[in-house]
């Protein structure tokens, strides 16, 4: 699994059908997705005197992001985000 670095967090993205008047929208001309799933988190940012501030966000949480936050990677098949911590908005409930 991916194992993210200082303060990246890695997402599952949540595809949903976007749809105008019954019409179904091309790929293309979706709206990015803004909430995922955290599927993995980094150790924390190191801080300028040394120590390490955990991360608010762990596993399994349900988040929203920054619209056009962070790299979408590839791995074993799937398709991932890692954004930094800062990009993410909120813990959805």
């Amino acid at each position: 699994m991916l194992k993210p670095l200082g303060d990246r967090v890695v997402l599952k993205a949540e595809d949903e059908e976007q749809t105008v008047g019954g019409i179904v929208l091309a790929s293309n001309a979706k709206n990015k997705p803004t909430t995922g799933t955290v599927v993995a988190v980094g150790p924390g940012k190191a801080l300028d005197n040394g120590q390490v501030r955990e991360l608010s966000v762990k596993e399994g949480d349900k988040v929203l992001f920054d619209k056009y936050a962070g790299s979408e990677v590839e791995y074993n098949g799937d398709k991932y985000l890692v954004v930094h911590e800062n990009d993410l908005v909120a813990v959805v409930d």
